[in-house]
């Protein structure tokens, strides 16, 4: 039996899942700073509710945090 096969999530390009292909998923570097630079522009995001920042001042009727 083979490696798996995955494609890699910017390209679509086929993928070995060995020690072989270093970017796996990715197919290259290139795809895999394309998909970081994604993140870091807020284009993706893992679904969920937002959280409050800790260090943010609450609201004079909030209750407080402790």
């Amino acid at each position: 039996m083979g490696a798996p096969i995955v494609h890699c999530p910017t390209c679509k390009r086929a993928v070995s899942w060995t020690a072989e292909s270093p970017w796996r998923p990715f197919c290259s570097e290139r795809c895999r700073m394309v998909d970081l630079g994604a993140w870091f522009a807020g284009e993706r995001a893992i679904p969920g509710e937002s959280v409050a920042d800790p260090e943010a001042p609450l609201p004079p009727d909030s209750p407080r945090r402790d």
